[in-house]
């Protein structure tokens, strides 16, 4: 969650934005694919005067982008939108024609209008190649400016990387990203070349800027902008932000962060505010929840909004039950489930400020039914589930409520150790949300051995254009028998072994020292493994007291986690 990357609103005036159901079946009636191509080919411009790419024709009159070969972000940009769905709803069934039946299988929802939906932009800059420096116009005014240079300066680069590459592409109207966004990064550019800037050089570690990362709020319409500067000083920082919020009026805030590493890692650690609060508002399902530049927030608000309300009425509250949400992150799902139906919520997460976000949420939207917990989500359920043994009352919670797991792991998926803790606490639902209906379909599998059966899988499209797909499955226990008794059987002895091989720790510290140029111990890999809720090795430490992982090795180990498909885009997303 997070992410991440969305915001959305939760009021009736947004329910349209669950627009087509695949085969017709639309939320709002009457949103045929003709009306969504038309609207998405009249999407509003970020700049009158400038030819959005979305009025090159592709086949059908659809809209088209020009870079999709070479960015190589969106794979099916060009397709007919109908068309994707359709195969992702084909690709769902073959996945889950293992754990579940054909009756199980609802059609994918996707969007009303699928374009412009990415409410994170972020922009690397880097140097182009060498041009006339414009002369310095006289009488000109603001804070003091960086020097420039005399004679000629380079052109400044800005975009996305190609697929595997660090070569930018230039995606200044990109069809997916916030028109808004990338008038900011523009407008970033070009006060960068007004004012002299130097942007970040990665092969010489040197220059000043070197991301800039927009978040816009989608019911709000606030906007967070934040610089990410080689160094601390910020020479005419004043002035540069003066001209960007002259030139986009609609911006919120601006926070400058820090990141003076040789990394590919974004983000530093160190921030400070530049103008405004530095965060921004936006509303999910009714609540309000406050973003900074290292918060994970969805970056497909309208869609984000689909899957919780779907997730939420799978779930079944009917005001009596005790939700467990593990894998919590910020709060988001379990203060939904709170506000709509759970009659208690626990959020249990291993990191701490993700928890801290969680606690300041529930105070902002005074939720008072929910609480959060830092600590392993399996060895919390495991505590939970001898309790409840001790007492005599598997699947209900001290006061006798009922107990509903709401699940939502990384793209790994979860691991034995937690599914082991989930079927011994014996939840009579469990609500399992995944980016990766993969390691989905092995999880289930493993739970389906213990008694558990998959009622309903409901795909959402939360990234058109792309492979990327969100399911929701909801499983429930087969016997109504409230006695469970736990089977020590491994996936590997039910024939789910055929997860992707995971990378070693030797692969890690080999990624991270050749990416990175740095050396990690195997025990600042597990640290970090812990940090993020996966499986890590045995501690033979004995009683010795252990070093922490230092700030610049966690972000590298972080890095090497996501090039291996541990875990989300962002730290600590999910």
């Amino acid at each position: 969650m997070k992410e991440n990357g969305g915001k959305r609103t939760c009021g009736n005036g947004n329910k349209g934005a669950v627009g087509n159901v695949r085969g017709g079946r639309a939320a709002n009636g009457g949103n045929s694919a003709c009306a969504q191509r038309q609207r998405g080919a009249n999407a509003p411009r970020a700049n009158r005067g400038e030819r959005p790419q979305s009025q090159l024709q592709a086949g059908g009159g659809l809209p088209a982008c020009s870079v999709a070969r070479q960015c190589g972000a969106c794979q099916h940009v060009n397709e007919p939108y109908q068309q994707q769905l359709a195969a992702k709803d084909q690709r769902v069934a073959e996945l889950f024609s293992r754990v579940a039946g054909p009756e199980a299988l609802r059609p994918i929802l996707g969007m009303d209008n699928p374009y412009r939906y990415r409410n994170k932009v972020m922009s690397p800059f880097a140097p182009g190649r060498p041009q006339k420096a414009p002369k310095q116009q006289r009488g000109q005014r603001g804070g003091k400016r960086p020097s420039r240079p005399s004679a000629s300066q380079r052109d400044i680069l800005c975009g996305m990387y190609a697929a595997g590459t660090h070569r930018i592409i230039d995606t200044s109207e990109c069809l997916i990203e916030n028109a808004q966004a990338k008038q900011v990064i523009r407008a970033v550019r070009s006060i960068m070349l007004k004012f002299g800037i130097e942007p970040y050089d990665e092969d010489r570690g040197a220059g000043f800027m070197r991301h800039a990362v927009v978040r816009v709020g989608h019911t709000s319409g606030e906007v967070l902008v934040t610089l990410v500067t080689n160094a601390r000083e910020f020479p005419g920082a004043k002035g540069f932000c003066r001209e960007l919020v002259r030139r986009c009026p609609f911006i919120t805030t601006v926070v400058q962060n820090i990141n003076e590493r040789q990394t590919n890692v974004v983000l530093g650690q160190r921030e400070q505010v530049l103008y405004g609060p530095g965060f921004i508002l936006d509303e999910l399902c009714g609540l309000s929840f406050r973003i900074s530049s290292q918060s994970f927030y969805q970056v497909n608000s309208v869609q984000t909004e689909v899957l919780y309300r779907q997730a939420i009425k799978l779930a079944n509250f009917t005001g009596a039950e005790h939700a467990i949400d593990a894998y919590c992150g910020t709060g988001t799902i379990g203060l939904v489930a709170a506000s709509m139906g759970a009659a208690q919520v626990t959020g249990v997460d291993c990191v701490e400020s993700s928890i801290r976000d969680a606690r300041q949420n529930a105070r902002h939207n005074g939720v008072d039914n929910a609480r959060f917990a830092v600590a392993d989500a399996g060895a919390f359920m495991r505590d939970m589930a001898a309790q409840a043994a001790a007492a005599g009352r598997a699947g209900a919670d001290e006061e006798g409520r009922p107990l509903v797991l709401l699940m939502d792991p990384p793209r790994a998926g979860s691991t034995e150790e937690f599914l082991r803790a989930a079927v011994q606490l014996a939840p009579e639902r469990i609500v399992y949300i995944s980016c990766n209906p993969e390691t989905q379909v092995r999880d289930l599998g493993f739970l389906k051995q213990f008694g558990y059966g998959v009622r309903t899988v409901q795909p959402v499209d939360m990234f058109p254009h792309t492979d990327h797909i969100e399911t929701v499955a909801v499983l429930s226990r087969k016997s109504a028998s409230k006695s469970f008794i736990p089977v020590s059987i491994s996936p590997k002895d039910m024939g789910l072994s055929e997860e992707k091989e995971q990378p070693t720790y030797a692969n890690i510290r080999d990624y991270v020292q050749k990416t990175h140029g740095m050396k990690v111990s195997s025990l600042y890999v597990a640290q970090m493994k812990a940090e993020c809720g996966l499986e890590t090795q045995a501690d033979r430490s004995s009683d010795k007291k252990q070093p922490k992982c230092p700030p610049e090795k966690r972000e590298a180990i972080l890095d090497a986690f996501r090039h291996f498909g541990l875990i989300g885009e962002d730290v600590t997303e999910k």
